[in-house]
């Protein structure tokens, strides 16, 4: 079996988030040093949360070149148990906590700007890391809080997925968001 685009896609979107989590943890801020450090921001847990369903989504495709054809009833069985579970990261976490953060940060972007990613950041966040290789500009240096919508998108456009019931659905991101509020 060929690899297919949409699985090349996953591995350089994988690669992105390690990249992205890599330098973001090496930046030495100020609010990295106190307490809950860069686990109390939402936009980090958001970024691990992306790159552990990619990494989902990476380990499910080389599975599944792997096995394709083998006849093995066990690795089949456990490529399912993991496709399920791809598929309810994706569901319970990946989708709605990346739609949140993204709406929520541009929202309040456009309300006020100090409010929520203050000039001051500006000085510890290299443009390279919130924008790539693009030049400075305020409201194109985000790339964290803009690049998980096109990512969980095109994903969810070019993969089938199962859904978890509504109710199990809404009982994980209660839990998920209780516990962040905690």
């Amino acid at each position: 079996m060929a690899l297919v685009p949409c699985q090349v896609l996953r591995v350089a979107i994988l690669l992105s988030y390690c990249s992205i989590l890599c330098n973001y943890k090496a930046i030495e801020m100020p609010s990295h040093k106190t307490y809950g450090g860069s686990w109390k921001f939402l936009t980090f847990i958001d970024l691990v949360i992306q790159a552990v369903f990619f990494g989902i989504c990476v380990l499910t495709d080389l599975s599944s070149l792997l096995t394709r054809g083998s006849g093995n009833q066990e690795q089949e069985r456990q490529l399912k148990k993991l496709i399920s579970l791809r598929d309810w990261i994706l569901a319970v976490l990946a989708f709605p906590v990346g739609i949140f953060v993204v709406a929520v940060f541009w929202i309040i972007y456009a309300y006020d700007r100090e409010m929520i990613y203050p000039k001051l950041l500006d000085n510890f966040i290299p443009g390279w890391l919130n924008h790539g290789m693009i030049p400075r500009r305020a409201t194109a240096r985000l790339y964290k809080h803009t690049t998980v919508l096109p990512f969980i998108l095109i994903e969810m456009r070019t993969s089938h997925h199962e859904y978890p019931s509504r109710s199990s659905g809404l009982t994980a991101i209660c839990t998920f968001s209780v516990g962040y509020i905690l």
